[in-house]
C-alpha cells in the first residue's frame, strides 16, 4: 500500500481513491488468514465469496456491485471457469489427466462434493479445487435458467481449451491469427457470451442481449488480447507461447528475440503490432456498452475495459513489457473504478486512453496508418466532452502532499510523532490534555499524509472528484 501511495504521490485525486476502494466496503470483508484455514469454517456461500476476494480483488469488488439477483450467479460463473482454466494451467498436472477432465469438466457441476486435490497453478486455487464441492452447493443453489447458462459455457470452453492445448504441447504454438482469435474466443470471448445470457435470463438487461454474440465474444477478445501482450514475458518464461506467429514472425525469427533485444525497432514495432491487433475490438466493446440499461451491469462491464484501454496506453510503445510486467498505477486503476459510473464518465476514460496512444504511434510504425484509423474509429463512437480547465484544487492538494512529505523527509516529523491537543474550561479551569505517539517512521509518514489529505478533505480539495 505505501509503494502505490508513493507511486501516486504527484497525483492526489488517486490517493483519494485508493483509501475510499480500500475503507469504503465495496467488498465482504473475512479474516485475514490462508484460504484453507478459511475453507474449514466458513459456509458454502461464504467460502466462495472468501475465494474470489483472495484471487481476484479487482472483480470480487465489481461483482458485489451487482444487482441482487446476479451476485450469485456472476460470482459461481466466475468460480467455475477459474476452476476449469487452473486445471489447464497446472504444468504440473499430467496431460492423460487434464485433457479428460477439461472435457468433462462441466459434468462435475452435478456431483454433489465432487473436488479434486493438488491441482491448480497456485495455492489459493488448489484451495478452491480441493473445496470444489462448495462451489457446487452454491451453484445448485442457483435457479434452473442460470445453471443451464454455467454448465453450457464451461462445456464448450473447457473442449476449446483442450483443442488449443495440441498446439501448445507441439512447440510451434500460435500459428496465426484466426487460431489466435479462436483460441481467445475459448478463454475469454464465451465469458462474453455467458455473461451476457445470464444478464438476459435475469430480466434485468434486454432479452436480445444474449443474441449479441459478436460484440459479446468482443468484450471478452479485448481483455485477453491485453492481457497477452502485457503477460509476453511471464508466459515465456513458464514456455507459454500466445502471441501469434503470424505477426511476430514479421519481425523476428524467434519470439524471445524481443526479450532479448528489447531496444531494437522490430521489437517496438511487433509490440505495436499486437496493440494495434487488440484495438480491433474497441468499437465493438462501446457498442456492447451501449446497449446496457441497468447502471450496476453497466459499472460491472464498463471497469474492465476502461482498465483494458489504459493498459494498452501503458504498453503501447514501451520496450518495459520485454522487460517485465507493465502495470496500471494502483492509485489510476482505483480512480478509474471509482469513476467509471455512468457513460459519460467511462467515454472520458476512453477518450482519454485512445488519444495518448495516437499521440505516441512513430510516424515510421509500419501499422501506424491502420492504429490511427482504428483510434479515430474508435473516438468518433464516443461522447464529444468539452475539456475542462485544469482543476486548482487539485494542484493546491499536490502542494499540500508536496509540503507534508519535504516535512517529513527533513525531520519535521521525527520517528516518535507526538501530537496534543489540550481542551480547557474557563468555568472550572480544569484542562485535559491528550497526546497521541507513533513509534515508527511509517506511522509518521502515515500522518503527514494524513494531516494532508484531511486538510485537504475540509478546504474541499478532495472529494467527490
Amino acid at each position: 500500500m505505501l509503494g502505490a501511495l508513493i507511486q501516486s504521490i504527484f497525483h492526489p485525486t488517486e490517493i483519494g481513491a485508493m483509501l475510499k476502494v480500500k475503507l469504503g466496503g465495496k467488498v465482504r470483508k473475512f479474516p485475514n488468514v490462508p484460504l484453507a484455514e478459511l475453507a474449514k469454517t466458513l459456509n458454502n456461500h461464504d467460502f466462495c465469496y472468501a475465494v474470489l476476494n483472495k484471487v481476484s480483488r479487482s472483480f470480487a469488488v465489481v461483482i458485489q456491485q451487482l444487482p441482487e439477483e446476479l451476485k450469485d450467479c456472476v460470482c459461481i460463473f466466475y468460480l467455475v471457469l477459474r476452476g476449469l482454466d487452473s486445471v489447464e494451467d497446472d504444468t504440473t498436472f499430467p496431460m492423460n489427466l487434464k485433457v479428460p477432465l477439461l472435457k468433462c469438466f462441466h459434468e462435475k457441476l452435478e456431483e454433489d462434493g465432487w473436488h479434486i486435490n493438488d491441482v491448480g497453478d497456485s495455492a489459493d486455487y488448489r484451495v478452491l479445487l480441493a473445496n470444489f464441492g462448495k462451489v457446487i452447493a452454491v451453484y445448485k443453489a442457483l435457479k434452473p435458467e442460470y445453471q443451464a447458462v454455467i454448465k453450457d459455457i464451461t462445456q464448450k470452453m473447457g473442449a476449446g481449451m483442450e483443442e488449443s492445448l495440441q498446439f501448445q504441447t507441439s512447440g510451434t504454438g500460435v500459428p496465426d491469427l484466426e487460431t489466435y482469435n479462436l483460441y481467445c474466443h475459448y478463454v475469454a470471448g464465451l465469458v462474453g457470451h455467458g455473461l451476457s445470457a445470464l444478464f438476459s435470463a435475469s430480466g434485468i438487461e434486454d432479452k436480445n442481449l444474449a443474441k449479441e454474440l459478436r460484440i459479446s465474444n468482443s468484450m471478452g477478445l479485448f481483455l485477453q488480447k491485453t492481457n497477452i501482450i502485457r503477460d509476453y514475458l511471464e508466459d515465456l518464461e513458464q514456455n507459454r507461447t500466445w502471441w501469434p506467429k503470424q505477426i511476430w514472425g514479421e519481425y523476428s525469427s524467434s519470439l524471445d528475440f524481443f526479450r532479448n533485444e528489447p531496444k531494437h525497432p522490430n521489437s517496438v514495432a511487433c509490440l505495436n503490432h499486437m496493440v494495434t491487433d487488440a484495438l480491433t475490438h474497441l468499437p465493438d466493446c462501446l457498442d456492447y456498452l451501449n446497449m446496457l440499461r441497468d447502471p450496476k451491469v453497466f459499472e460491472f462491464c464498463a471497469i474492465p475495459q476502461v482498465m483494458a484501454i489504459a493498459t494498452l496506453s501503458r504498453v503501447y510503445n514501451n520496450i518495459n513489457v520485454f522487460k517485465g510486467v507493465v502495470k496500471v498505477r494502483k492509485g489510476l486503476s482505483c480512480k478509474m473504478m471509482l469513476q467509471s459510473t455512468s457513460p459519460a464518465r467511462v467515454h472520458q476514460w476512453f477518450r482519454t486512453m485512445a488519444l495518448n496512444i495516437k499521440r505516441r504511434v512513430p510516424y515510421q510504425d509500419p501499422n501506424a496508418s491502420k492504429t490511427h484509423k482504428l483510434l479515430d474509429q474508435s473516438l468518433r463512437l464516443l461522447t464529444p466532452v468539452s475539456k475542462a480547465p485544469a482543476s486548482s484544487k487539485a494542484t493546491i492538494l499536490s502542494f499540500l502532499m508536496i509540503l507534508f512529505g519535504l516535512m517529513y523527509f527533513m525531520g519535521f516529523f521525527s520517528t516518535t510523532t507526538s501530537i496534543t491537543t489540550t481542551s480547557s474550561s474557563t468555568e472550572t479551569g480544569l484542562s485535559t490534555t491528550t497526546t497521541l505517539d507513533s513509534s515508527c517512521g511509517i506511522c509518521s509518514l502515515a500522518v503527514a499524509g494524513g494531516m494532508a489529505y484531511a486538510l485537504g478533505h475540509a478546504l474541499g480539495l478532495v472529494g467527490n472528484q
